[in-house]
């Protein structure tokens, strides 16, 4: 999202015995700086240079569990990397990199509507469809906090009975959404969006674990988007992503209207529109 930019400095310092990283001013847990090393050694292998690096990484201080901070982190991470290894990667083999330290930072790295390949002639990378301006879509964002591990709710959907169903109804999906991207059809691509929400929030819940991802606040939102949708015609959808925050996807001509009406539930809601691939900035956090 255009309004929830990740922000990564990235700077090959030999004079470090170990790379120093820092994400939103914290040194990240040893699990997390397992996922940076998948794809910093990755690239410094590509690069055939062990300098060690000092990597800085801020996300908007928001307050929400499943914004997309960890795709647009890696994507970030993955490009000012290969910068600073002066490496100069195509987009899909960069893609291809990210992907270690998130999945869904491929689709991030490339942006706009994009598409993320599990297994094309042997590689997985995304590749951008139409870009983040070429489609009149407005997202109002609810952020909306948890403390669920939403690593172990991945795990535990492969324990859910409905697991081989939603991958069979993937492959058909993903067909309607390729053309609806094609005709820059707002409507199919929102409505695909909210129905792969259910699906995908289906098998989370009936894994072993039965993990509920949304929560109370969450379901009042969806509630009033489909009560704009069906009594008063606002073209408007939902979709969620791991966790309880809310993506609400409209048109800019109806996003005012439809903003009011979620501010009577919720104090915070970000507008924003999609975002584009990652890219060298000229700020820096150091």
């Amino acid at each position: 999202m255009k309004s929830l930019p990740t922000i990564t400095t990235v700077e090959a310092m030999p004079s470090l015995s170990a790379d120093k990283i820092r994400i939103d001013g914290l040194v990240p847990t040893k699990k997390e700086a397992a996922r940076v090393h998948a794809v910093v050694d990755r690239l410094r292998r590509l690069a055939d240079d062990n300098t060690r690096l000092r990597i800085e990484s801020r996300n908007p201080s928001v307050d929400g569990k499943g914004l997309g901070f960890s795709a647009s982190g890696f994507a970030a991470l993955g490009l000012a990397t290969s910068r600073a290894l002066g490496l100069n990667l195509e987009t899909g083999d960069l893609s291809e990199v990210v992907r270690l330290g998130a999945g869904s930072a491929s689709r991030s790295l490339v942006g706009g509507f994009s598409i993320w390949y599990a297994n094309r002639k042997g590689h997985s990378y995304a590749e951008q469809l139409a870009s983040a301006s070429s489609i009149r879509l407005r997202t109002l964002i609810v952020p909306i906090p948890s403390t669920i591990k939403t690593d172990k709710a991945h795990a535990d959907v492969l324990t859910s009975p409905f697991f081989k169903a939603r991958l069979a109804y993937m492959k058909r999906v993903l067909q309607k959404m390729r053309r609806a991207i094609v005709r820059k059809d707002v409507s199919e691509i929102c409505r695909l969006a909210e129905v792969d929400t259910l699906n995908l929030h289906a098998i989370t819940m009936t894994g072993k674990l039965g993990t509920v991802l949304v929560s109370p606040l969450s379901i009042r939102i969806m509630d009033e988007v489909r009560r704009l949708r069906e009594e008063e015609t606002v073209p408007v959808w939902y979709s969620l992503d791991t966790g309880p925050s809310v993506f609400i996807n409209t048109t800019p001509k109806t996003a005012s209207k439809v903003e009011r009406r979620i501010k009577a539930l919720a104090e915070n809601v970000i507008s924003s529109d999609p975002g584009g691939a990652a890219e060298i900035i000229s700020y820096h956090l150091f």
